[in-house]
């Protein structure tokens, strides 16, 4: 991984935990995520019109993506009603790097030095660590425990769609302006169907996080597609997810949150993952 794609996914990184933290922080998560979900039609329109159409090729994957991230969304919506994020959310993103390792190193013909392997499990295993660090029923329900990891499985899939999606498109940025976009349509629809009131609040209550959450999302995930087109899906997707120590970090010196040592710890392997990463080939 070259030093300019290794600085846009953590770019990509902090950009996430931005978003993420706007989402944890309101009382109301669901029109949080609509806001962000629906806040990447601007940025979105933008790119359409700036940014090559993707080719042809890759309209299969695009489509299964627009689907995959849905998935995500629905399911990560399920799991912040029954488990605590700080426990849920940890495992469906440690999860996500070893199942794209997994299945790069066994179905797609990707090689991965040891380094590198290693380099993913301990990033994998420092996000993972911090759902342990409160072992309060968000760990112990077994439901919420299922709806992390299937919500880890959705982003593994779409990490994967994506990135095969994205080579075959000759245009990155193009490519993830039309994923961005029908998502966008699907999810607002998703919500006059079924929560009508959101997209009611979204002007008012929601507009903060419609106008800095969906931009940051835009602009995180935009980045990682592009890092998908450069380096290993796998590498980008481990690195990607210590996006949330910048949110624990936003979290413990704006949100007032407490730091333990549990976090810190986890911390701590975290970025030894991410050390060993760079030091790789």
């Amino acid at each position: 991984m070259s030093l300019l794609v290794f600085f846009a996914v953590i770019s990509a990184a902090v950009l996430h935990a931005i978003w993420n933290a706007l989402v944890r922080g309101g009382a109301d998560k669901r029109l949080n995520m609509a806001g962000v979900v629906i806040g990447h039609l601007p940025l979105g329109i933008v790119a359409l019109l700036l940014a090559p159409s993707p080719e042809p090729a890759s309209y299969p994957y695009l489509f299964a993506g627009i689907a995959l991230h849905f998935g995500y969304q629905w399911f990560l919506l399920g799991s912040y009603k029954i488990g605590e994020l700080t426990q849920v959310y940890p495992i469906a993103r440690g999860i996500a790097p070893l199942l794209v390792a997994a299945v790069s190193l066994l179905f797609l013909g990707v090689d991965l030095s040891g380094l590198e392997m290693l380099a993913i499990a301990t990033i994998a295993a420092g996000i993972l660590s911090i759902s342990l660090v409160r072992g309060t029923d968000g760990l112990r329900h077994g439901k919420a425990t299922g709806m992390a990891l299937v919500t880890g499985c959705f982003i593994a899939s779409y990490s994967l769609v994506d990135g095969m999606g994205a080579r075959l498109s000759g245009s990155p940025i193009g490519y993830y302006a039309w994923l961005g976009i029908a998502n966008a349509v699907i999810f607002a629809g998703f919500m006059a169907a079924t929560t009508p009131q959101v997209l009611r609040d979204l002007p008012t209550k929601g507009m903060k996080v419609f106008l800095v959450g969906g931009s940051a999302s835009f602009v995180a995930y935009s980045l990682v597609i592009w890092a998908f087109t450069q380096s290993s899906i796998a590498l980008v997707t481990a690195l990607r997810e210590t996006s949330i120590i910048f949110a624990l970090l936003i979290g413990v010196m704006w949100m007032g949150e407490r730091l333990s040592l549990g976090k810190v710890l986890s911390t701590m392997i975290t970025v030894v993952g991410v050390i060993l990463l760079r030091a790789s080939r």
